[in-house]
């Protein structure tokens, strides 16, 4: 696990500034705190930080081919690489380290473009080929690791493993793009391919591409995707069965490492399934981590307890203040974009405790949106019975109208929630979706921007996210559709985000099995009725995990990584919340309505309303503002009149 940054000239064979790739690598050592590698040649230059892991002695990057012609920098974990050696060996190829990284140059000369192909794990790498003349670039599946990158107007090539690295060269632009604003404040994130900054993009995941001298056109291409066919027509013992062999599989090959080994355990179904299948795999007690809260209310450690418990687990536990949140500036700084899960808070603290016992965690992240283990999914697929049973013509006036006149009742038990759910039905299928998923919904972004930036986004909205991934979703049936945009959306911008930025923040390395390509390809093709029956879902892997966990694990209510908000917000919080929305450096924006963040802050504060998570995300994006824009934070940075 590392940190990769790098330039190449498009237009000649320039001598890269050494001075500036140096501060690239330097500001991702996080990343990467064991050593620093560099190779230059004219036209390149390449810069690895790295953790060390597997080959301790002799896995340093930049890694070379027999002969020096081709060169990488790695970030990740090649899984299948002992099976692909013995392969790569036959056809002439000579390995002198034990290191996954050397792989992907010999799998690059056997195979080209279709390498990534053969590569079973999470990865974003940038190989340049002397002899070929081009740089390749490719990332994982499932958007595990990450991966930035920018051309410069003088022809160069930036990349890097986080945002920073292109942010400490200086001729990168930084120039905000306003239809992410957009996305951000719909979604809590950035999505893929776009970033914060105009020039600069995420690639996404499954996706590839080859840059030659000369052609300064960028075109990433998909080199895998999913597709939910559900029509593996397994009985519930042989597809429980599978799943456990399957889950095994995947365990196993993720517990490969020269270094510490544990795991995160929540107290949940997806991180208790995966310690328990370390156990039975593992001759020594496996090390567990677990984070508890002083506020109940936001607890799981008695669950962890019981599979640690069971287990015999090395287990380690800390308990978090509810008022732990002196993080706001220092996760603006790690998340280089304006990121609005406050989860990453309680994150942030279990990689912290985990990297003081190991220098590997596998966690149980993915399971949700494989499985249809989400709240989310369950109401999506109920009220897709309901649209199935009225056109839209009939829906849109009927439950449009409802949804207007009905009250937001956020204090209210959720079986009295209908405004969402009205405002829901009103929709087409991707449309109710993306209002379900939406942090600020459509009225409130409406309400929250200024005319001039409403104008700016000339008719944007961030829904064309969703539209642009369920076009290739290639399939209609309602749960394997929203399984679909969870993965190209959710997963990728807040999840792995989240997790990627938290561990390495701490030179953590995590491991998620539950996103192993081949498990999530099998997955995808069990129906629906499988993941989710009834009320309850994840329904096939709990029915598998019943005989390895305990009946309470499995079954109970899902919690999730919660922090109080809006009790902060009204209590030890009230003064920052009122200093930064009603703050100068907002309105210096020009994007905000005053008045309306005069609202939220009144409303929530007096206990009308509960604005939390408006807030929270208006919060992160002022320390956004703050702690990385700069001078961007200026109406023409925007492209909005001054």
């Amino acid at each position: 696990m590392c940190g990769i940054a790098g330039m190449f000239d498009l237009r000649g064979r320039r001598d890269l500034s050494g001075e500036i790739l140096v501060r690239m690598a330097d500001v991702q050592q996080h990343r990467g705190p064991d050593e620093a590698g560099y190779h230059f040649e004219p036209g390149v230059a390449f810069a690895h930080r790295r953790l060390s892991i597997i080959d301790l002695a002799s896995g340093q990057q930049p890694l070379a081919n027999e002969d020096g012609s081709v060169i990488v920098v790695f970030n990740g974990e090649i899984y299948n690489f002992q099976e692909l050696v013995p392969e790569l060996q036959a056809l002439g190829h000579v390995f002198r380290t034990h290191s996954d990284t050397e792989v992907i140059v010999h799998a690059w000369e056997a195979w080209g473009e279709a390498c990534v192909a053969r590569f079973r794990g999470m990865f974003a790498f940038v190989l340049w080929d002397r002899t070929r003349e081009s740089l390749f670039v490719a990332r994982d599946r499932l958007g595990v690791k990450p991966l930035f990158y920018a051309i410069l107007d003088d022809g160069t090539f930036l990349f890097g493993s986080e945002l920073k690295a292109l942010l400490a060269h200086p001729l990168f632009p930084r120039d905000i793009e306003p239809e992410c604003v957009e996305d951000y404040f719909a979604l809590g994130y950035v999505p893929e391919p776009r970033c914060i900054f105009r020039r600069a993009y995420k690639l996404p995941p499954g996706e590839s591409f080859v840059l030659r001298r000369g052609d300064e056109r960028c075109q990433p291409a998909p080199y895998w995707d999913v597709r939910f066919t559900g029509d593996n027509r397994l009985s519930e013992k042989d597809a429980a069965d599978e799943l456990v062999a399957r889950l095994r599989e995947s365990v196993r090959l993720r517990m490969i490492a020269d270094v510490p080994l544990g795991a995160f355990l929540s107290g949940g179904v997806d991180s208790s399934a995966v310690v328990a299948t370390m156990a039975h795999l593992s001759p020594e007690p496996v090390n567990t981590c677990s984070i508890g809260f002083d506020d109940p209310a936001y607890n799981e450690s008695e669950f962890a307890a019981m599979v640690a418990k069971r287990y015999a687990t090395n287990h380690f536990v800390e308990t978090v203040a509810s008022d732990d949140f002196d993080l706001i500036d220092e996760l603006a700084r790690l998340y280089d974009e304006p990121y609005a899960d406050s989860s990453a808070i309680p994150t942030y603290r279990v990689c912290q405790l985990a990297r003081k016992r190991v220098t590997v965690a596998l966690s149980g992240d993915g399971g949700d949106e494989s499985l249809g283990g989400y709240r989310r999914h369950r109401l999506h697929v109920m009220e897709e019975r309901m649209r199935a049973a009225l056109p839209l013509g009939v829906r849109q006036p009927v439950f449009g109208l409802l949804g207007k006149i009905y009250p937001k009742a956020d204090w209210a038990p959720r079986v009295f929630r209908a405004k969402t759910t009205f405002e829901a039905l009103a929709r087409n299928s991707v449309e109710a979706y993306f209002h379900t998923m939406s942090l600020l919904r459509d009225n409130q972004r409406q309400a929250l921007y200024s005319d001039a930036f409403r104008a700016r986004l000339g008719g944007y909205s961030a829904v064309e996210v969703f539209h642009r991934h369920a076009r290739h979703a290639g399939t209609d049936d309602p749960l394997a559709l929203i399984q679909y945009l969870d993965l190209k959306t959710y997963l990728v911008g807040d999840i792995n985000t989240k997790v990627d930025r938290a561990s390495m923040a701490h030179s953590l390395e995590v491991r998620e099995p539950l996103m192993d390509h081949k498990l999530v390809e099998w997955l995808a093709t069990l129906p629906s009725d499988l993941k989710l029956r009834g009320v309850q879902g994840k329904y096939i892997f709990k029915k598998a995990m019943e005989p390895y966990l305990p009946h309470d694990v499995l079954y109970r209510p899902k919690m999730g990584f919660a922090v109080p908000l809006a009790r902060w917000f009204r209590g030890p919080l009230r003064e920052r919340v009122k200093d930064a929305l009603l703050g100068e450096r907002l309105a210096d924006t020009g994007l905000f309505n005053a008045a309306y963040l005069k609202h939220l802050v009144s409303d929530h504060q007096s206990g009308v309303k509960d604005y939390s998570a408006s807030i929270w995300a208006l919060l992160m994006f002022e320390a956004f503002l703050r702690n990385v824009a700069g001078e961007a934070a200026r109406p023409a940075a925007f492209g909005m009149p001054t």
